[in-house]
């Protein structure tokens, strides 16, 4: 496995961080770490990275175990933390200079990288003079620098415009083609967009843990309607696949269907067959947002 946790916990003092969390990642998986402010994401990260130690537990990368041979570990690793820490004072070149040096990797692979982020019109700027979406470009480039198995984004996608989301969330997804990358955010819409997986954590525990396509194939079908007139709720639930019916207000009801079938139209047969007139129908499908939400809340 690319990355490994087992048991993993982590306190400070009296407040626990992580209680005990399991997970595993192999190679060539995109992954979304999603949880509330506190939530242990980046207590989880900055331990696989060797920022900080764990109080209990195991975690390792390409099968090292970070706390035996944090060196070696770290020559896997690519890490934008959430506070992306950047010499100001020094130009764009001469930063990635200075991690190709650590990483002992030829100077040619700079100009390679700044195209690739997206960083050549600011290029020859220093760090201090740049926005902060381009300075976040300039953590990404040196996190990808070395070419690491394992790349580990706390927020990569903070400070930047549509345009450049869109962007950076094309560099992630063609690195995950044969790289690991464990990424968290608050931007559900990239999860969707770039994950194969996604780990939802809250008040330092794992409270779902599932791939992508499942998700979708599992989500439950919302559909609110409301009717010209009070219907008794024994009939309602007559309507096949019918999870659940709830009385919104009056005469509106929500109907959870748990099939990929449009139900749409078995809701209007079923008005027309009993004398009902449909006033207005909303399909609200359940989305990531929304079962965030459900288990954060």
């Amino acid at each position: 496995m690319a990355i490994e946790v087992v048991n993993l916990s982590k306190e400070y003092g009296t407040q626990t961080a992580l209680n005990n969390i399991n997970f595993s990642i192999g190679k060539g998986e995109i992954v979304g770490f999603l949880g509330p402010n506190g939530a242990g994401k980046s207590t989880t990260m900055k331990i696989l990275t060797g920022y900080i130690k764990a109080t209990n537990g195991n975690a390792s990368i390409n099968g090292i175990p970070v706390t035996e041979n944090i060196l070696e570990v770290q020559k896997h690793i690519g890490y934008l933390p959430e506070h992306n820490p950047l010499y100001l004072e020094m130009y764009v070149k001469e930063y990635l200079l200075f991690h190709a040096r650590i990483h002992k990797i030829s100077k040619s692979e700079i100009s390679k990288i700044i195209e690739k982020v997206g960083l050549t019109p600011e290029s020859h700027k220093k760090i201090g003079q740049l926005s902060k979406g381009y300075r976040q470009r300039v953590g990404l480039a040196a996190a990808m620098l070395h070419e690491p198995d394992v790349l580990i984004l706390d927020e990569p996608t903070t400070g930047l415009d549509p345009n450049q989301l869109i962007e950076i969330r094309d560099l992630i997804r063609d690195y995950g083609k044969t790289k690991t990358v464990l990424f968290s955010t608050h931007i559900m819409q990239e999860v969707e967009a770039v994950c194969d997986r996604v780990i939802i954590i809250n008040k330092g525990e794992i409270v779902l843990d599932k791939k992508m396509q499942e998700l979708k194939e599992n989500q439950d079908q919302i559909i609110e309607v409301e009717f010209d007139y009070q219907i008794e709720r024994r009939f309602l639930e007559k309507i096949p696949n019918l999870k659940s019916v709830d009385n919104i207000f009056d005469t509106t009801w929500q109907f959870v269907f748990n099939t990929s079938d449009d139900m749409r139209s078995m809701i209007f047969d079923f008005a027309q067959e009993n004398g009902l007139k449909i006033l207005k129908m909303d399909s609200k499908n359940q989305n990531l947002e929304s079962l965030f939400t459900e288990l954060t809340s």
